[in-house]
Formats: structure tokens, C-alpha cells, sequence
């Protein structure tokens, strides 16, 4: 089970610490929830609004103390906002910018938190005011649970954040939104939107796609076999079943949006099962053997990074 955000609302700290006075969240999911609690933990806001679709998830967040307010209006929203945080779908994110751009006060920063960012880039900047600031970002983050109860404060402690801002970017308004994600426990990395793409295709897009695939062979199973598929999983199955319940409206749209790094990536995956079809076909241990004491060194390093 996730950690449940906290019932009570911690206080926002008087001090040199607060970096913004109000922040706008476009969407108070698992992450969108997640940033508002660690925002609050670091005494980083002193009020933050929500826009929500559904009233249910307007009042769970008001309920949680995850925020102060709720809406549906993003107009509401972002008037007066010091930071908007667009943590929505990518899809939506030409809408929501289009929405909400007249609305934006001189000087604000925009951010988001989705996994694909030159799609971002291209649906978002072009409809900003030249007086607002955006700076994408992308957590590299998350569970398999959605909906703000599932938020909490710890999910970005030494995590990744990749920050891919557009040429031109406010050089202060960057290191504001990293000044935000490392003082919420992050740690923050930058990249070019295009080279994050095809980075998160191999480390994040493909896994989640190959889960997808194998959870789906299973469910296609005839019905014996499929319920012993469940009874007796082990935890290799588990752990794609952990990944392939992930949101699916979500990961639409980062297939949609990445597909060019995704195709390249699951081409180059392609043949290698191939090749491995043939090393075992052939009955070649030796062969077997090497190609997963190289794979077994990733694991290593992974721990090794205390990214585990």
C-alpha cells in the first residue's frame, strides 16, 4: 500500500525558505499530491491551489490538507500564482496552456512533470506570455498508485529530477525550480529535451511497454492456465504486474508523444531477443552465461546510486 498523505498539515515556515507564495497545481494526482506535501515539509509555500475535474478529487485534497483550495476553473487557479505546475497527462498540456495562458501574472514560472518533455516544449512554450517563465521538468518518480491519497512528502528523496528549459530560459528562474525540486529531496540533473526522450525511452517507456505486453499474454491465457498464472506468480511476473497497473491514460500519451524514441529503442530491443532466440535455440550456456553477468553489472550500479 502507498503512504497516505498526511491528515494534518504541517505549517509553512516562516522563513527565508519560502520560495513562493502561491503555487498552482493543473492536476493533484500521485505526483502533483506528492510535490504540494514535500513543498509544505520544506517550508517551501504559504498557500497552494488545486484544479481538479472531479469534485471527489477536489475534496480528498481538501480533506488530506494536501492543499488550500480546489477548482475546477484554471483561470481561478493560476490568477496570482508564483509557480503553476502542470501535472496532467502530456496530451492535455496544449489545452491547459492555451487555458490558462492570459491568465499567468508577469514573472511566473511554469513546470511540469511529465515523462516526455520535447512534445512538451513544442505544446506548451508557444502559447506563454514572453513575461512568463517556463522551466519542464520531469521527476523520475512515482508508484503504480494515482488519485491524491496516494501522495507523500518522501517520494522524491533522492530521486532524480531532469530539467530540460528552452534556449533562452531565465537563467534565475531555472535555478529557482532547482533550488525547489533539491530542497524537496531531489536530486537535479539537466538535459536536452530530446536526449531526456531517448534516455526515458530505454529506462522507463520500454520496461512499462514490455510489462504491458507480457501482463496482456497472460490475461489472453485460457482460464486455467491464466488463474495458475496468478496463483503461482513469481516475482518476476509480480513485478511487471506492479508496473503494467500503472495509470493507463498517462502512459497513452507518453507512447504517443515519444514514439519516435520508443520505436528506435524497441527496434533495437527487437533484434536483440532475436539473437537471444537464437543463443537458445542453439543451446549455447557459454553464450547465455556472459550475456547475463554483463546485464547483472547494471543492477549492480543501480544500488550503487542508491537508485534501488
Amino acid at each position: 500500500m502507498p503512504k497516505k498523505a498526511s491528515a494534518k498539515k504541517p505549517a509553512a515556515k516562516e522563513s527565508k525558505t519560502v520560495l513562493f507564495e502561491r503555487v498552482a497545481f493543473i492536476g493533484i494526482g500521485l505526483i502533483g499530491a506528492s510535490m504540494a506535501l514535500a513543498m509544505r515539509r520544506a517550508g517551501l509555500v504559504r498557500s497552494i491551489v488545486a484544479v481538479a475535474r472531479r469534485p471527489k478529487t477536489r475534496k480528498t485534497a481538501l480533506d488530506l490538507k494536501i492543499v488550500d483550495e480546489a477548482t475546477k476553473d484554471y483561470a481561478k487557479a493560476v490568477v496570482g500564482a508564483d509557480l503553476v505546475v502542470i501535472a496532467t497527462p502530456v496530451g492535455t498540456n496544449s489545452a491547459i496552456a492555451k487555458a490558462i495562458a492570459a491568465h499567468l501574472k508577469p514573472g511566473a514560472i511554469v513546470t511540469d512533470v511529465g515523462s516526455v518533455k520535447q512534445a512538451v516544449v513544442d505544446a506548451i512554450a508557444p502559447h506563454l506570455p514572453k513575461n512568463v517563465h517556463f522551466v519542464p521538468g520531469h521527476p523520475i518518480a512515482g508508484t503504480e498508485h494515482s488519485g491524491p491519497e496516494a501522495g507523500f512528502a518522501e517520494l522524491f528523496d533522492n530521486r532524480w529530477t531532469i530539467l530540460t528549459p528552452p534556449p533562452r530560459t531565465s537563467a534565475k528562474a531555472t535555478a529557482k525550480i532547482e533550488e525547489m525540486w533539491t530542497k524537496i529531496g531531489a536530486k537535479v540533473a539537466r538535459m536536452e529535451p530530446a536526449h531526456h526522450d531517448m534516455v526515458l525511452a530505454i529506462t522507463s517507456h520500454l520496461p512499462h511497454l514490455i510489462a504491458y505486453t507480457i501482463v496482456g499474454t497472460a490475461t489472453d491465457l485460457g482460464g486455467d492456465l491464466k488463474q495458475e498464472v496468478i496463483k503461482y506468480s513469481a516475482s518476476g511476473f509480480r513485478d511487471f504486474t506492479r508496473i503494467a497497473a500503472s495509470d493507463p491514460v498517462m502512459w497513452r500519451d507518453i507512447f504517443l508523444n515519444n514514439r519516435e524514441a520508443v520505436l528506435e529503442i524497441l527496434q533495437r530491443f527487437t533484434e536483440d531477443l532475436t539473437a537471444m532466440q537464437r543463443v537458445i535455440r542453439k543451446g549455447d550456456g557459454q553464450a547465455l552465461e556472459d550475456s547475463f553477468t554483463r546485464t547483472r553489472a547494471i543492477r549492480r550500479g543501480i544500488i550503487e546510486a542508491k537508485q534501488a
